[in-house]
């Protein structure tokens, strides 16, 4: 990085410390992409809480690694892409669009943020999945009487 050639100062310092968060967050979507633990231990704190849009919660680095290794026996993850950071202090915003497909040939897509908040020593504390739907449509397409759709979110 560029960063690490100019002289290290406190608008230096905070640029790398969102570039190290960035590359952590980078490092947890590709473990999913590609079914592989790449330090999910030195990546979340021991007391970490990770919870899913559609509400299970893990407990801990051993609990999410668990949770890591069971899901992909289910499942794959086709795309993870991420659309933007946000960063404030201790704490990141990521934007994404998910797309996975369980072994039954079910498959689910949907867009997303995660919220994190780090640890001194920039390890995950704490993250919480945000999913939307990603099928947008106007109710008010057709006049003031608005129509749905029908459809329901798996996880609301």
């Amino acid at each position: 990085y560029d960063i690490l050639l100019k002289p290290f100062n406190a608008a230096t310092e905070k640029r790398f410390v969102m570039k190290t968060r960035e590359i952590v967050i980078r490092r947890w979507f590709d473990m999913w992409l590609q079914k592989k633990d790449l330090g999910i231990s030195e990546m979340f704190s021991d007391n970490a809480v990770y919870i899913e849009s559609w509400g299970p919660e893990y407990h801990g680095s051993a609990k999410i690694k668990l949770w890591f290794d069971e899901w992909n026996t289910r499942g794959t993850v086709l795309q993870w892409d991420i659309k933007q950071f946000f960063h404030k202090e201790n704490q990141t915003m990521v934007e994404w669009y998910f797309k996975n497909q369980m072994n039954d040939g079910k498959v689910e897509a949907f867009d997303g943020v995660s919220l994190i908040e780090w640890t001194s020593d920039d390890k995950i504390l704490f993250l919480k999945e945000f999913g939307c739907n990603i099928n947008n449509y106007d109710p008010y397409q057709n006049g003031s009487v608005p129509q749905f759709n029908g459809e329901t979110s798996p996880w609301f």
